[in-house]
């Protein structure tokens, strides 16, 4: 695992700016970094990076690599975890050592940058190839680690694993991108390819960057969309084959994520993804293999209890920790030091608190990360179902909803979701991200701004019929990368090394074939995974509801956290901020405060506002204060 970062420019960069931007990785001990400049013709290339030896305790290998011909030089974060079977296919590189990266170089040299698309596992890459004279960022397939870039005056790019790394470059502005606010309201964070500051983006996932002293080309090489129309031309009827199929390529995929690691385990939350990775580990193992789960005590759903069940049954050394609202509270303000941009997603809680325990027992840990947006696990999938039977009754309602005197009643706010979701106006491109037009109403005047974009608007490039397989494909393509980078930024900021076996190349293309009755039906939803899960632990343990985090973050912000609240919707300092509107800003929070919990529906909780404004205000002050 590394933090990697460099400067792409025709004006120069010295070591002691890298310095300055390395140094804001902080991996805990073992970990050595590593700066290096070079220059040809008008370019100048800087590279550095700072890394966790958990495979070796080698300082040379902290150091960028350079091919042998001196041709190539790379950076990498992450790890290639089929470098044996990659060997077999590049019997004519003389290798020397047994790096990942010099797998790279062999590759790269004989099938260019198409290698990327033969590689599995988690990773960034900056290639620099005197050659061609430009600088390759290779993001991997479903972007399991973070890149962002910087694209500075005069063709400057700057690029990093975390974007307070660029934050340290001195020529760059911290200048707010207000465009990206509407959505990160509604999603709770900021989808790629924006980022919280303009001119900074992130890498989309599958896609490779080429600079130039002239310009940057993105290049898509594996893209959800197309992917998956691909796969869908060659369907799966058979149940009884698409189990055992996917049941083999997840046991693959297990399998090369126990590769090369000091120690291993898995969470396990309780849930089918973890279980059954879980469950595939210990077939595979010789000894009880480790799993952690994080119970909470008196908040949100524990459901630790079930995790020690299933552990109990399949024989894992299983760790679990219990953490009360007050352990839980005093690491709040941590988060902007973990996310360095707007993050509201409260599983950040577990995330970090699961992270640190981890890191006492292991170096490496797999997670189940995909599973829900492969398989169909989230209720939304199941409500999107129940909402497309019942769209000619939509048509009903829409066309009587915005009759005036109508139009913001409390009826139609407590309507039922699947209701709601049918009666808004609806185009191909976001029928299954509305319904919440009370929230988009509010933060309409809150950011004080003509329009603002609340929904990604292409969901007819995935070209199909189920509303619930729409937005498994959206989630994937949206969602799926802010979760990931989420578990990494847990994972990394305590050395902990990260690995997603849902999102394995194989296993997303099997599932993109198999059909979507088999993930949603009347309800019954993840049912592959069920199966594949009954196959090591008795339905009766694992059947029960699915709960979610319930974080009371009302009750905080009533709470412990009101003044803050306060403090962050006053008047005065709304002016100076110049991005929400003062007098109904306050207003709002203020009305807010005062009313009870009457059910999100209600129109007058707006927890889905003001937990998501107080994680912004609170980066605010942490990166612009």
């Amino acid at each position: 695992m590394s933090g990697i970062c460099g400067v792409v420019s025709n004006r120069g960069v010295t070591k002691e700016i890298l310095k300055q931007m390395n140094d804001t990785y902080n991996y805990g001990e073992g970990e050595c970094g590593s700066e290096e400049v070079y220059s040809l013709n008008s370019l100048t290339v800087g590279f550095a990076q700072r890394k966790m030896r958990i495979q070796s305790g080698s300082e040379k290998d902290c150091a960028p690599f350079h091919s042998a011909n001196g041709r190539i030089s790379i950076i990498m974060d992450g790890e290639i975890l089929n470098t044996r079977e990659l060997k077999d296919e590049l019997t004519d590189y003389p290798f020397q050592t047994e790096q990942d990266t010099e797998v790279i170089f062999a590759a790269y040299l004989k099938w260019g940058i198409d290698f990327v698309k033969k590689l599995e596992g988690e990773f960034v890459i900056a290639l620099f190839d005197r050659e061609e004279q430009c600088v390759y960022l290779f993001r991997d397939r479903m972007g399991m680690r973070p890149l962002y870039y910087y694209e500075g005056s005069g063709g400057t790019v700057v690029f990093a694993s975390e974007l307070k790394t660029i934050m340290k470059y001195p020529e760059f502005e911290k200048r707010i991108n207000d465009a990206v606010l509407g959505n990160y309201f509604i999603k709770l964070y900021i989808a790629a390819p924006y980022t919280i500051f303009q001119d900074t983006y992130k890498l989309n996932s599958g896609t490779i960057l080429k600079i130039t002293a002239r310009k940057t080309e993105k290049i898509a090489y594996w893209e959800i969309a197309e992917r998956y129309q691909a796969m869908q031309k060659d369907p799966v009827e058979d149940y009884a084959e698409i189990k055992d199929a996917l049941k083999e390529r997840l046991k693959l995929s297990v399998s090369l994520r126990m590769r090369g690691s000091k120690s291993l385990g898995s969470f396990l939350s309780g849930g089918y993804d973890s279980t059954v990775i879980c469950a595939l580990a210990q077939e595979m193992s010789d000894k009880p293999f480790q799993a952690f789960t994080v119970g909470f005590d008196k908040i949100g759903k524990n459901e630790a209890e079930f995790a020690e069940e299933i552990a109990r049954h399949l024989g894992l050394k299983h760790e679990k920790i219990y953490l009360t609202e007050k352990e839980v509270l005093s690491r709040v303000d941590r988060i902007p030091y973990y996310y360095d941009e707007p993050l509201a997603d409260p599983a950040v809680f577990p995330n970090m608190l699961l992270s640190e325990f981890a890191k006492g027992f292991v170096d490496t840990v797999m997670s189940g990360e995909g599973g829900d947006e492969l398989f169909g696990g989230c209720e939304i999938y199941a409500t999107l179902e129940q909402a497309q039977k019942c769209r000619n009754v939509g048509k009903i309602l829409h066309s009587i909803k915005n009759v005036p005197g109508l139009k913001g009643k409390e009826r139609w706010n407590k309507m039922k979701l699947k209701y709601r979701i049918v009666s808004d106006d609806i185009t191909d491109d976001i029928k299954t991200q509305t319904g919440i037009s009370q929230y988009t109403d509010a933060l309409n005047r809150m950011l004080n701004r003509e329009k603002n974009e609340f929904y990604y608007n292409f969901e007819s490039k995935y070209g199909e019929e189920m509303y619930c397989i729409t937005r498994m494909l959206l989630d994937l393509d949206t969602y799926t990368q802010e979760e990931l980078s989420k578990v990494d930024r847990a994972s990394r900021r305590v050395g902990l090394n990260s690995r997603f076996p849902m999102l394995d190349g194989r296993v997303m293309e099997y599932a993109f074939r198999v059909p979507g009755k088999y993930k949603v039906n009347n309800g019954n939803m993840k049912m592959l995974l069920k199966d594949i899960a009954y196959d090591y632990v008795p339905k009766e343990i694992m059947e029960r509801p699915k709960h979610g985090l319930g974080i009371p973050t009302d009750d905080w912000l009533r709470g412990p956290f009101k003044q803050q609240l306060l403090d962050w919707t006053d008047k005065a300092f709304l002016a100076k901020q110049g991005i929400f509107d003062p007098d109904y800003t306050n207003a709002l929070v203020k009305k807010y405060l005062a009313t009870g919990d009457e059910g999100l529906g209600s129109g007058n909780n707006y927890s889905q506002i003001w937990w998501p404004y107080f994680i912004f205000q609170q980066w605010y002050g942490a990166y612009m204060l």
